[in-house]
């Protein structure tokens, strides 16, 4: 199966301006997927989609290719995810170069443990899905047949419908996230309808050790914590 893998990276961050750039121990932030992408057996190009200059440069220096500026209407804070992912579709094939499937990397879940990506490749394959994630448990407490939702009179409801709640945690179904680390998507389903998960959803749980979302300064912090430690 040939696979692209593309790291979507904006210059306009508003919760830590810049960054993409701004250097996470020893390089940059973005450099983390990059070399997670170059490190996988089974992508057979990495690209990384940007309208910042600076960004482009840093991920032509760490070995992605940037074969275009991404549009300013793709870069905006409500731009989503999978028109992103199909612009670089769009223009890579315009190139003549066709893909199976794409491995969607973000810049802000940088840690993902040593052949992940390829484990996650390698399930999507073998479950013929239309994509894959990677997950994190749901803690018990917050398992959505436990979570109530108001109605119009001010009274709860189970939100998942059901009429009584369950009572006892052994009782309840496995839930799961979105961690972020890892999207796998077939071409196909991208572009016939226009969805990142299609009809058939895979997943892996990955390792909450390695789990980082840096939306925020304070995760920034955390980021920072977990390479100390790993030093």
């Amino acid at each position: 199966m040939n696979i692209l893998a593309i790291i979507p990276a904006r210059g306009g961050s508003k919760g830590i301006p810049g960054k993409n750039t701004k250097l996470l121990g020893d390089k940059p932030l973005i450099a983390y997927s990059i070399e997670a992408a170059l490190a996988s057996k089974h992508i057979h190009s990495t690209i990384v989609s940007t309208d910042d200059e600076t960004i482009a440069a840093i991920a032509k220096q760490f070995g992605a290719d940037v074969p275009f500026v991404r549009p300013s209407e793709l870069a905006t804070d409500s731009a989503r995810s999978v028109d992103v992912v199909l612009h670089a579709i769009d223009f890579v094939a315009a190139q003549g170069k066709h893909f199976d499937a794409i491995c969607l990397l973000q810049p802000t879940t940088p840690f993902r443990a040593q052949g992940f990506i390829d484990t996650c490749i390698r399930s999507f394959i073998k479950q013929q899905v239309d994509s894959l994630v990677s997950v994190q448990a749901v803690p018990h407490e917050y398992n959505p047949h436990w979570i109530f939702e108001p109605d119009t009179n001010g009274h709860l409801h189970i939100a998942t419908g059901e009429e009584s709640i369950i009572p006892r945690r052994q009782e309840l179904p496995k839930a799961y996230i979105r961690d972020g680390s890892v999207y796998i998507t077939k071409v196909d389903v991208l572009t016939n309808q226009h969805s990142l998960y299609g009809k058939t959803i895979g997943y892996i749980e990955s390792d909450a050790a390695y789990h980082v979302n840096i939306d925020t300064p304070e995760d920034w912090a955390l980021a920072e914590t977990f390479i100390a430690h790993r030093k």
